[in-house]
Parts: C-alpha cells; sequence; structure tokens
C-alpha cells in the first residue's frame, strides 16, 4: 500500500501530537482510524514519543487505547525506558500498571535505571 504525500504528512502530524502531549487531538486521531501503534521512522511508537517528551497524561491514555506498553523502537529502547530517562513516575507507573517489561528490548528500562542510577524508578 502506498501513501500519498498529504496521507503521509497526516501521519507525521499525529506523531507531532504524542510529542505535544495532545491527548484529545491524538484519541481523535486514533477513535477516527490511525492505529495506537502507529510508529514514525525509527520505530518510535506513539507511547515512547509521549514518554520520552514527558507527558504522562498522554502515556496513560494511549495506554487504556490500546498501546503496546513493550513495542521496541529501532534503537532498542520502550516507553518505560524513555519514561525512567526522563524521570517521570506517573508515566513509569502506569506503563508498569499496563505490563511494561522493564527488561524488553537491546537498551532496557533497567539499564537505563542502573546506568544513570534511576534504580527507585523500577522498585515497586
Amino acid at each position: 500500500m502506498t501513501l500519498t504525500d498529504d496521507e503521509l504528512a497526516y501521519l507525521h502530524s499525529v506523531l507531532d501530537l504524542a510529542r505535544q502531549g495532545r491527548t484529545d487531538d491524538l484519541l481523535a486521531a486514533i477513535d477516527a482510524g490511525v492505529p495506537v501503534n502507529l510508529t514514525g521512522g525509527s520505530g518510535d511508537s506513539l507511547l515512547i514519543l509521549a514518554a520520552y517528551h514527558d507527558h504522562p497524561g498522554t502515556v496513560a491514555a494511549l495506554l487504556a487505547a490500546g498501546a503496546d506498553p513493550d513495542r521496541v523502537n529501532d534503537r532498542g529502547q520502550t516507553a518505560l525506558g524513555a519514561a525512567v530517562f526522563r524521570r517521570s513516575r506517573d508515566s513509569v507507573d502506569a506503563l508498569l500498571a499496563a505490563g511494561a517489561d522493564p527488561h524488553a528490548g537491546e537498551r532496557s528500562a533497567a539499564q537505563v535505571a542502573t546506568f544513570f542510577g534511576l534504580t527507585e524508578y523500577l522498585d515497586r
């Protein structure tokens, strides 16, 4: 399936909604048919982008909409690893409650926590 330039631009704008934490607009796009596990060119999912840009409300909303908490990007990173890196307790808690695996990916959340001395983020 080949997408038009307009369709690609729209999907890029949806990825930007996750980066910006525009939860309502993002959920409207998902309700309109955008896959909740949409990924960009480097494999960053909407959930990874929301976690990395420290939008815990968006993280929680994406999880509630069915986002995969263990999706791994092209660099072996997960949303949980991004949330630990950003020191976002709310996002970490939401991801763990959704079943995110601290050991998923080549650069796992557990490795991030250990490397940066943030193991308290994974202690529950």
